[in-house]
């Protein structure tokens, strides 16, 4: 591979990355209903483009679900927790009454989003900004460990029938950022916790790369210049996400800070 083609993509994921770090840093900071309007925008957007991927029958579908699961997220924290799972899971079932195949992946991966979505409003609203900040720091040093060690060493892929560009050396390598920033943030607990939320977020990757190659798609949709879509891009941030939203019911977190 020339140099060219290595790294052509570079300015263009480089300028989208300071864009959107500078929205999200904003919307951590002032958190409340500005980081849930935030989270309620990319979820609206992530399911707009799964329905886009896995054809629903009219194009209008996926306009109305991803709006229906923003306002959902959006208003999440008023909704009484014994109503809260199946308020989330709900336009999910409804989806996939749409599609006219894979009603069982549909139903999975929109309802693991719309769970991811909820835990991130969840990890703001109760455990603060330092926590969302330590998660969101493993996602990124793993993508960007990950993603310059693999161009740069190579070697085995990590998943060549499903995600053919990942590599062992990208995969490890981002695990090892993930591990520094779980130190630097809570020590050797967060720092076990952190390598698992790696690991987490690949597989996230992995699975929104699964869904693409069954349908033939390369890019969720072209709104993230060098990025691709909003799947493309926060992909690693939901499985993330979803298994911190789930770990946290089984133990109390360390705390980040």
């Amino acid at each position: 591979m020339s140099g060219d083609a290595k790294w052509g993509d570079l300015p263009a994921r480089i300028l989208s990355a300071v864009i959107m770090l500078a929205v999200g840093v904003e919307g951590l900071w002032l958190g409340g209903l500005w980081f849930h309007g935030l989270v309620a925008l990319i979820c609206a957007g992530m399911i707009w483009e799964l329905t886009r991927i896995m054809g629903t029958k009219a194009a209008s579908d996926g306009i109305w679900l991803g709006a229906l699961c923003g306002v959902i997220i959006f208003f999440s924290h008023l909704i009484p927790p014994f109503f809260l799972l199946p308020v989330l899971i709900a336009p999910a079932l409804t989806g996939a009454s749409r599609l006219s195949k894979d009603h069982a992946i549909f139903v999975a991966y929109a309802a693991g989003l719309m769970v991811a979505c909820y835990g991130l409003v969840k990890l703001r609203d109760f455990n603060g900004l330092p926590s969302v900040a330590w998660l969101v720091l493993v996602v990124i040093a793993t993508d960007i460990a990950g993603y310059f060690a693999g161009r740069t060493f190579g070697g085995p892929k990590f998943w060549p029938s499903i995600s053919p560009k990942k590599t062992w050396s990208g995969t490890s390598a981002g695990w090892v950022a993930a591990a520094v920033v779980g130190l630097a943030f809570g020590g050797w607990k967060l720092m076990l916790i952190s390598v698992l939320t790696s690991f987490a977020s690949q597989m996230g990757d992995i699975a929104e790369s699964a869904i693409k190659r069954r349908y033939g798609v390369k890019d969720s949709s072209h709104l993230i210049p060098g990025h691709g879509g909003l799947l493309d891009r926060f992909d690693a941030m939901m499985g993330a996400a979803l298994f911190v939203m789930i770990l946290s019911l089984v133990i109390a977190l360390p705390q980040a800070g």
